[in-house]
């Protein structure tokens, strides 16, 4: 029987969804939401704009929509319907799924077969301290907080840590995973993981918030980052390791030094003390997700920078839309540092932000961030060609009411691996023309209730637009330069009108298809009193506190246009309330999922959706298989979850394996190192460590494809 974690043991589930779990709420404390975003939904949201929204354009709406009960629909994925009222119990016969206003019926047999690369058995909901995969599949960890990546790196010791011993091991939080081939058959990889944030009080026993250690702060400053590691999947079990010798192997820690580069690269606004030229920077902090790139680098975003500096009142408006507010730190590293004190280094804060590339191969080269893909809370940044090999970068704001966004460069890439190749590359990135998006729903506002209700036309969905807001040499925003749109990129898209969003977190466009997914997390200030918007086609529900995900099809299938159309694949939730909505799919036959973060797709097409929920629906984070295409389209079904109090980020799924991120095993109501809530990866009475966890499929011993 094959080795899997302690405490992890394959799970089936019903071919049903099951209730909501009815036990003891196992609420996520307030540690995540304070160390990751300074709390920032206790808060006033940031952006004070007052855009136009559906309201403002309602003639032209009513004219299309004419049109489209006409007929003229045109470029949008199949498969909508009406949403169902309820949920039939266990025990009652399916009913049988309205048919689609517009004809096509949606529903599919419970007994139809998943398409391939989603054919497992459904993963009960559950509050368990573990991994829970399908029968037949089983994980195993591969790398964890605090394991040695090098030869001459230390063990970890959780009572004995130090920032000299932290810096040559894995870091906290890994978030955004991203692997590529080295050689052999499916065999060695060199993969790649951020380190988003710490918890100081579920790390240290005895943790003073107020006060912490000198060797504390350093010790959070070298579990930032990220790490390179190289690793070996074993062809006989399936499982994956990584390689404490490999030669790829490395750190990047909030003290790495680092190259800005592109349109605003050496602008006074980036200068500092320690470099006067605007041009280099050390570290990266708040890094969520990411992408892989086509020439073989990865990225990585700078989300929730802010609540690393110490302000004081002079605090501008400028740094008031990025979230940067009076007094000290979360984590006190201006004690140690002045560079983290804004009063001593008023643009220090300006340097962060940005889409860095990382070149895997190469341990040396300095990582790079990118001025020309803008500076906001990035949660990640993915990336499609087009037909002439020019990249395009697709970017969330993952805060509530911020924007979509995406990049297309003016430089072709160039196939393989030669020196020349390689060189040409590092600049994809370095120019090129930075768009928001705007959306338009096709339905009148008076449809668009704010209760997840559907329209007449029985779906949320319409047109969109990308606005530029700069190209490397010209800027598109009056009032603003090129260098103040690619710093200030958020006040840019405020005043070119962009669509308030329900925190766009990942955005990837699919590689079989060509549509982009954008997954909007939540918005529990959507419709409030005294917020700055209210519900519209794109972001439909008031107090959305579950999310939901948004399909775009590009006009002529086209990367670089700047139209498209859009509809809402998902509206997340338990399928028993009437505002969630599947596709179009029977709702008895899909598992409840909130909060959709990351995305991710299979050799096949199939989506696949993490979720970061803070228990929301009372079950533990996990990972979701989705059907995209034909008679089951928006049929959503739990993969694998993990363990409580945490969240599950950066997935990657292969024919092979799958690769989950473990974030913030443990952090659940009153959890403290001497009374921790979870004791994954290691089991017994083991604090609990983040992790990357690698999922692979059994047959008869022996490793088979994932979901066939």
């Amino acid at each position: 029987m094959a080795h899997s974690c302690p405490g992890d043991a394959p799970q089936a589930g019903p071919r049903r969804a099951l209730p909501l779990l009815d036990r003891v709420r196992h609420g996520r404390q307030g540690l995540t939401c304070r160390y990751r975003c300074g709390d920032a939904c206790s808060r006033p949201e940031p952006n004070p704009s007052s855009n136009a929204y559906f309201g403002d354009v309602m003639q032209a709406v009513l004219d299309r929509r004419g049109m489209l009960r006409a007929g003229a629909v045109i470029g949008l994925g199949a498969g909508a319907g009406v949403a169902l009222a309820g949920t039939a119990s266990a025990a009652e016969p399916v009913p049988a799924a309205p048919a689609h206003p517009l004809g096509a019926d949606v529903a599919a047999p419970a007994q139809a077969r998943p398409p391939r690369g989603l054919q497992y058995e459904t993963v009960a909901p559950n509050l368990d301290d573990a991994i829970r995969v399908p029968v037949d599949y089983a994980s195993n960890v591969v790398i964890r907080w605090g394991d040695p990546m090098f030869p001459d790196a230390p063990e970890f010791d959780f009572e004995n840590q130090t920032a000299a011993a932290q810096a040559r091991q894995f870091g906290y939080n890994n978030d955004f995973c991203g692997i590529l081939p080295i050689d052999g058959p499916g065999r060695r990889y060199v993969m790649f993981s951020n380190h988003e944030y710490t918890l100081e009080p579920l790390m240290f026993r005895g943790y003073d918030e107020d006060a912490p250690t000198p060797e504390q702060i350093r010790i959070g400053m070298a579990a930032h980052g990220g790490g390179v590691v190289e690793v070996t999947r074993d062809l006989r079990s399936g499982e994956l390791r990584y390689d404490r010798d490999g030669k790829l192997n490395r750190r990047i820690t909030a003290d790495t030094e680092m190259v800005l580069d592109g349109p605003a690269a050496g602008a006074e606004v980036l200068r500092t003390k320690a470099d006067p030229t605007g041009r280099s920077v050390k570290g990266m902090i708040g890094n969520c997700a990411g992408g892989t790139t086509p020439w073989g680098t990865f990225l990585s975003g700078e989300e929730n920078f802010d609540g690393y500096f110490a302000s004081g009142p002079a605090t501008d408006e400028r740094a008031k839309r990025y979230g940067i507010s009076e007094g000290s730190s979360e984590r006190r590293w201006e004690t140690v540092d002045p560079r983290w004190d804004l009063a001593q280094e008023p643009n220090e804060a300006n340097r962060f932000g940005y889409i860095v590339e990382i070149d895997p191969h190469d341990p040396r080269s300095k990582p790079v961030k990118h001025t020309a893909l803008g500076r906001f809370k990035h949660e990640g940044a993915t990336v499609a060609l087009t037909r002439d090999g020019r990249p395009v970068v697709y970017m969330g704001d993952d805060e509530r009411f911020d924007y979509v966004y995406k990049f297309v460069s003016d430089k072709r890439m160039r196939r393989g691996h030669s020196r020349a190749a390689r060189e040409h590359n590092a600049t994809l990135l370095s120019s090129g023309t930075l768009y928001v998006a705007t959306f338009t729903g096709d339905s009148p506002a008076a449809e668009i209730t704010g209760t997840g209700a559907l329209p007449r036309d029985g779906r949320f969905d319409g047109s969109g637009q990308w606005k530029p807001l700069a190209s490397t040499t010209k800027s598109y925003v009056d009032g603003m330069s090129v260098a103040d749109v690619f710093v200030f990129t958020r006040l840019a898209a405020d005043k070119v009108g962009a669509t308030k969003m329900d925190r766009p977190e990942d955005v990837e466009p699919n590689p079989r298809t060509g549509k982009v997914y954008i997954a909007c997390t939540n918005n529990s200030d959507r419709g409030k009193a005294g917020a700055k918007a209210g519900p519209d086609e794109a972001n439909p529900r008031n107090a959305n506190q579950h999310g939901h995900v948004i399909e775009l099809t590009e006009t002529r299938d086209d990367p670089a246009a700047t139209t498209f159309a859009w509809n809402i694949l998902l509206v997340c939730g338990n399928p028993d309330d009437p505002s969630t909505y599947f596709g179009g799919f029977d709702k008895s036959q899909v598992s409840p999922i909130t909060s959709p973060d990351n995305v991710a797709f299979d050799p096949y097409g199939n989506l696949w959706v993490s979720t970061d929920s803070t228990q929301a629906l009372e079950i533990n984070d996990g990972l979701y298989g989705v059907v995209l295409e034909g008679p089951q389209r928006g049929s959503t079904r739990l993969f694998a979850s993990v363990p409580v109090g945490s969240e599950c980020c950066g997935p990657v799924v292969t024919e092979n394996f799958v690769l989950v991120s473990v974030q913030h095993p443990g952090d659940v109501d009153d959890a403290s190192p001497e009374k921790p809530a979870s004791h994954w990866p290691d089991g017994g009475a083991a604090q609990p460590r983040p992790a990357v966890a690698a999922i692979r499929h059994l047959k008869d011993g022996r490793p088979a494809k994932i979901g066939v």
